[in-house]
Parts: C-alpha cells; structure tokens; sequence
C-alpha cells in the first residue's frame, strides 16, 4: 500500500471483505463438487472391486470412501460458518452506521441549539435526554434480541451440520457393512 493512496472508507472495507466471503464460499463449493465427484468414483470402483473379490482392495476403497465423505460433510460445516461471519460483518457495519449517523445528528442538534434562547435550550436538553433515555432502552432491547437471534442460528446450523455428519457416517457405515456382506456371499 502506498503512502500515499487515501485509506478505504468502511463501505469499501465491507464489499471487500463481502467479496472474499463469497469467493471463499465458492472454493468450499467446488472443493465439495470434487469430493462427491471423487465419491462416486471410489463407489464405482468398490462395486468392481467387490464383483472381482478382491478384499484388500474393497477395504482400501471403502476407507477411502469414508475419509471422503467425512471431508464431504467438513465442508457444509465451513460453509455454515462462512456465511456466519458474513452476518456477523454486517451487523457490526450496520451498528458503525448507525454511529456515524448519531455524531451526525449530535452535530446537528448541537449548531440549532446555539440558534435557541436559554429556555428553549433547557427544554430541548430536557426532551433530549429523555428520548436519548428511550433510545438507549430500545437499542439495548434490538441488540439483545439479535445476539440471542444470530446465537440460535449459529446452534441450530452446528446441530444441522452434526446431525448431517451422522447421517452420512451411519450411511456410510451401513453401505461398507453391505458392500463387505456381499463381497463375502461371492466367496
């Protein structure tokens, strides 16, 4: 960076960091292509390998199978917490221009105060203070609630994502148990 380039505004940092985001995403989503590409090629070949009897070969395979689809399943976790921390980017902006537009109102309000006579200054500091009082509850109250929001999904998502890497593993280990099953019968 150069000395003597201007630093990037909050907007540019945020399409930024939004456009790594997504190219990230879509490295996780190839990457996943490949795994279910790279998947039914090792059952292609466990399904010859079983036909043939060849066990040695049908236990590698099936070990194979299962490292691919454990890897498989890591990447519905990684997209899950990519698109977490896209969220999460958003909030804070949004909380960083809301601040913005408070020192922009405080500004404002503080030249008309100046253009007010005393007791107009008075009740104006008077109805400000309460409804700054009122602001302040009401933000505390939205800020709670989205916590408790983005924590529930951030929980469900890992539940999802647990219960997606059982399902596979037990599918998994249903379809080698058959594989093996009908590698034997042949024997």
């Amino acid at each position: 960076m150069s000395f003597f380039s201007k630093k990037p505004s909050a907007e540019e940092l945020m399409r930024e960091q939004n456009r790594n985001l997504r190219r990230a995403q879509r490295d996780v989503e190839k990457d996943r292509r490949a795994l279910e590409r790279q998947e039914k090629q090792l059952e292609l070949e466990i399904k010859k390998a079983a036909k043939q009897g060849n066990k040695q070969v049908l236990t590698v395979l099936a070990k194979n199978l299962v490292t691919v689809r454990k890897q498989k399943a890591r990447t519905y976790t990684a997209t899950s917490k990519i698109m977490s921390v896209g969220n999460q980017t958003k909030a804070m902006h949004s909380s960083a221009k809301l601040a913005t537009t408070m020192a922009t109102t405080t500004k404002t309000m503080g030249l008309a105060n100046k253009e007010l006579n005393p007791q107009g200054i008075m009740k104006t500091m008077h109805d400000f203070e309460k409804e700054s009082m009122k602001m302040g509850m009401a933000e505390e109250i939205v800020e709670d609630s989205l916590n408790s929001y983005w924590m529930k999904l951030v929980l469900k998502s890992q539940e999802r994502c647990q219960k997606l890497h059982w399902l596979i593993e037990m599918k998994l280990e249903n379809q080698v148990e058959l594989l093996l099953m009908m590698s034997w019968k042949d024997n």
